[in-house]
């Protein structure tokens, strides 16, 4: 399985109507396959021109590690050489923290990640957590 261009938009819909109910500042949202690949992105009305690189970063560190915006923020923390490291290899583009979700199946298999950004990371996790959810999918923080 594969997430779909339909899960993708849902996902972004529902991330922005969750931090519309929350009153958050406007956010980017953008959702990966399992290969990287940008599936959807979209950016609210006014969210700061520069979130596309901010979404794009949380959510390819987690697909391309395998481990979620949280877990890449605690490895840098503990091994900030091994984050650095992986960075380089990754051109730079790996933005290690909170608002960079795995998006699982039913059968717990990775399908891609969604990266979302604009609000503080926490805020960040939380709309994007409805949106994935609204999709049918696991979403790992």
């Amino acid at each position: 399985m594969t997430v779909t261009l339909e899960q993708a938009r849902i996902m972004i819909a529902e991330t922005f109507k969750k931090g519309h109910e929350l009153g958050l500042k406007p956010l980017s949202a953008v959702v990966l396959d399992a290969g990287g690949h940008v599936q959807a992105f979209e950016r609210e009305d006014g969210a700061a021109p520069g979130r596309f690189g901010i979404a794009h970063g949380k959510a390819y560190g987690a697909v391309m590690l395998g481990m979620a915006g949280r877990a890449q923020m605690a490895r840098a923390e503990q091994q900030a050489y091994f984050m650095a490291a992986v960075n380089g290899v990754y051109g730079g583009a790996v933005v290690p923290v909170p608002g960079g979700l795995l998006l699982r199946d039913a059968a717990g298999v990775v399908i891609g990640a969604l990266g979302v950004t604009g609000d503080t990371s926490d805020n960040d996790v939380l709309a994007a957590l409805a949106g994935i959810g609204a999709a049918g999918l696991i979403g790992e923080e």
